[in-house]
């Protein structure tokens, strides 16, 4: 079970519904998946709609038994979210937690044990621990495998950030065991600049840690948490529901090749047993009731392959031939029998013209580079018909692309491209006035230039923007 967990010691920065959507989105892609509230407040509970007043048993229950000497089943306290999705629930008295056990030495391994003893029923484990430091936080550190930080894009983000960091440090340091730690860019509004400038800080400052993909801001998320639905469920089209989507697949990237167990074995065992058995089973009827003529119609399925001494059925364009039995009787005629001589075709038949050799096909000269490139530039890029400004781009792993640029006030919501071929061909047409623009493309909530136009300058985070000039 790989363990992560959400932490960050900021508040309002979206770690409840972070760790929902990705819990519900790792269970969509076939993962069997915990969730565990560590938060006094109970809002996974509240977001993914559990009464709290039918919660009977909760995750202090089950941390609690375990220092009395009777550990309380996991399996008791979680509620079925949705398949592969189970959810280990928390109740306000929880916050009594820290009170009952601040001396005791072990108090924040508890957590780290329950889910060691459990590692086999699930494939992720993701934890949404409190805003702040505590007996709660250092159990889901010292349980994780990963540590995920969620960020918003916000002016006091940077200064949390790096005293989450400075505690995950000191803790690691303590227990001697490192997880790994990375950065999630969380609500993120590209319609201001202080969200542009914080995410390209963020960059800049933690590179190598922080995700590629980026969690935009999204009514929906919100929305869906009011009606107590993760985003998979309340609206699973929306651009909320595909960054959870590609957060979930970022994190399975990194998934370790899968052993198959003794038990996937023996069934695999089972099943080509089984399969012999039917096919034993069908020749022997094959042979008992259908006789030859059976067994050639099964060969053309594949299913029998005839003997080699029985000639194989005729296909669809060659005659049937029949084998004519040779008589042993002599014939009745003893005179010699005259040679056959050859006749000639009556006048009246015509004669047939062979057909005149097909014309050889003339060696294709191969393009060069400078055409090639000549091609793809009218292809792929930006280009200029009439009054209409055609912008069209090549991405075969693309989900959706948008355009932001001057032309829309760098909102790419505004302007989608739409897809062409299955294989990745984009396009947006656009009416621009004449001037000079600057855009990006957005291709999957990933900012990047357009690689097939050759105008590009810097700007002033760094990145490279795209250049297109109107002339009308």
């Amino acid at each position: 079970m790989r363990t992560i967990t959400i932490a960050n010691q900021k508040g309002g920065c979206g770690k409840t519904t972070v760790a929902i959507n990705l819990a519900a989105s790792i269970a969509r892609e076939a993962r069997r998946v915990l969730l565990i509230d560590l938060d006094p407040q109970a809002h996974c509970a509240l977001g993914t709609a559990v009464p709290e007043e039918q919660i009977d048993l909760s995750i202090l229950e089950c941390l609690w038994s375990r220092v009395e000497g009777e550990p309380l089943e996991l399996g008791r306290i979680t509620w079925q979210i949705a398949p592969n999705l189970d959810l280990a629930p928390s109740k306000y008295n929880l916050a009594a937690f820290e009170s009952k056990l601040a001396d005791r030495k072990d108090a924040d391994t508890l957590l780290d044990n329950l889910l060691k003893q459990n590692a086999d029923r699930y494939d992720y484990c993701v934890i949404d621990s409190p805003p702040h430091l505590g007996l709660l936080m250092r159990n889901g550190l010292r349980a994780a495998d990963e540590i995920m930080i969620p960020v918003d894009t916000g002016y006091f983000s940077l200064h949390g950030l790096t005293r989450q960091l400075a505690t995950i440090e000191q803790i690691s340091e303590r227990n001697g065991i490192r997880p790994v730690v990375r950065v999630l860019a969380n609500q993120y509004d590209v319609r201001t600049k202080l969200a542009r400038e914080i995410l390209a800080e963020l960059r800049n400052r933690f590179k190598g840690i922080v995700y590629d993909t980026i969690v935009n801001f999204n009514t929906k998320l919100k929305e869906g948490a009011s009606f107590g639905q993760p985003i998979t469920e309340f609206a699973p089209t929306s651009m909320g529901a595909k960054d959870f989507e590609r957060l979930a697949r970022e994190l399975m990237a990194s998934e370790p090749s899968r052993i198959p167990t003794a038990e996937m074995l023996q069934h695999v065992e089972r099943l080509a047993a089984d399969a012999e058995r039917l096919l034993a089973t069908t020749t022997t009827l094959v042979d008992g009731r259908m006789g030859l003529g059976g067994e050639r119609a099964m060969s053309r399925t594949g299913l029998i392959v005839p003997p080699p001494d029985v000639p194989p059925p005729p296909g669809p364009f060659e005659p049937a031939t029949r084998r004519v039995p040779t008589r042993t009787t002599t014939p009745a005629r003893t005179t010699p029998a005259e040679p056959i001589r050859a006749m000639a075709p009556p006048a009246s038949v015509p004669t047939v013209a062979r057909p005149a050799p097909a014309p050889q096909p003339k060696p294709v000269t191969p393009a060069s580079h400078a055409e090639i490139d000549r091609k793809i530039e009218a292809i792929y890029g930006v280009r200029q018909e009439g009054e209409v400004v055609i912008f069209r781009s090549h991405s075969p792993e693309a989900v959706d692309i948008q355009i932001a640029g001057d032309f829309n006030d760098w909102m790419p919501h505004t302007t989608p491209m739409r897809r062409l071929t299955p294989d990745g061909d984009f396009e947006a047409r656009l009416k621009l006035p004449r001037g000079r623009y600057r855009y990006r493309l957005v291709i999957d909530g990933r900012w990047s230039h357009d690689l097939y136009n050759p105008a590009i300058e810097t700007n002033e985070y760094g990145e490279l923007n795209s250049v297109v000039e109107i002339k009308q």
